[in-house]
């Protein structure tokens, strides 16, 4: 039985609409890419044959011909777990949901923070924090392209960027416990080398000196936000002598694993601690005991960071810098109660 081999059938060109129309391959562009120059005979005879060879233009070949890119990047500094980061996917969502209804390409790069970033046939720049990688910051407002910052507040470049109240944040959840009764609040910080956790920890720290409490360095516990730092840090706060009665996480994610420790220790949650984390993580809702949190708008973040990134590539556009604080909540639900409830 023998077979046929079907041959490729030949992908139609630029060239071969030009050919067929009778016209140059300038004149095919400026019709494709809607340029108002080309007289209404040839715009016809060209749509006409368009049609006829079932053509379909390049995207990249428009947006070279126009000298526009749709192509949003979102840099994000990469660490161990971003795809099961509560806060990455929440960022990824919020931003990539919002490029689809504007029509914008989304082109997710994670960076190593010291490597060189290709600025080619981009359109704009999101970047999701700036964690040692600042250079590459600069290396963008050089070149004069969009871009906007999330997640960190810049003071000193002329750059937009939308950040989370953090330290709000932490002073809200810290006055609430110590509104409890709680005096002995320990902290279990994220990684201090970003702007968020270490303005957690500044809100912490007002807190206690607002409520003249002493900060008692042996209740600082400083992680890089893994759940591995926070089990350890939970094992060594729950076996102390003279241990805090709350605690205040500087992440969802970690909370639930201090929640954890405590459950194979045998602690109770809230009666022997209690517990605040930061996120507002759905999966904070789900254990045992609901977590109390302090809930940080990061889909609103990243919406609004297309939103001004949109603005930013059009033609000619006059927009003035923004720094925005978004607020923070906090959210009460189980994983806290008074020092001596009665």
């Amino acid at each position: 039985m023998s077979r046929i081999r079907k041959t490729p059938s030949k992908t139609i060109s630029i060239e071969d609409v030009a050919r067929k129309a009778r016209v140059s391959i300038t004149t095919v562009s400026r019709v494709i890419n809607k340029i108002p120059t080309v007289g209404e005979k040839n715009r016809a005879k060209v749509l006409e044959v368009i049609e006829e060879l079932k053509f379909k233009p390049s995207i990249f070949a428009q947006r070279l011909a126009t000298g526009k890119s749709n192509v949003v990047t979102l840099v994000m500094p990469q660490y161990e777990g971003i795809f099961y980061s509560f806060y990455a996917l929440e960022l990824i969502r919020g931003i990539g949901t919002l490029c689809d209804a504007l029509k914008l390409d989304l082109l997710l790069h994670l960076t190593n923070r010291q490597a060189f970033l290709n600025l080619s046939g981009l359109g704009g720049i999101i970047f999701a924090d700036i964690i040692g990688n600042r250079q590459q910051l600069l290396d963008v407002l050089d070149n004069n392209i969009p871009c906007v910052v999330i997640n960190n507040f810049i003071e000193d470049l002329n750059v937009n960027c939308i950040a989370v109240d953090n330290t709000g944040g932490a002073e809200v959840a810290v006055n609430y416990l110590i509104s409890l009764g709680h005096r002995k609040v320990a902290h279990i910080t994220g990684d201090l080398a970003t702007q968020a956790a270490t303005q957690r920890f500044e809100g912490y720290k007002h807190i206690l000196e607002k409520n003249n409490i002493t900060l008692d360095e042996k209740y600082i516990f400083r992680t890089d936000y893994s759940r591995g730092q926070a089990r350890s840090a939970a094992e060594n706060l729950l076996k102390m002598q003279d241990g805090p009665s709350a605690v205040f996480v500087s992440s969802d994610a970690m909370a639930l694993e201090v929640m954890s420790v405590a459950r194979e220790l045998g602690k109770k949650i809230p009666a022997d601690l209690s517990i605040v984390g930061f996120d507002d993580n759905p999966s904070g809702l789900y254990g045992p005991v609901a977590l109390t949190t302090v809930r940080q708008p990061l889909i609103k973040m990243g919406e609004e960071s297309v939103k001004k990134i949109n603005l930013l590539m059009r033609p000619g556009n006059n927009e003035k810098i923004e720094k925005i604080i978004l607020p923070s909540e906090l959210i009460i639900r189980e994983s806290c109660q008074p020092l001596n409830p009665g």
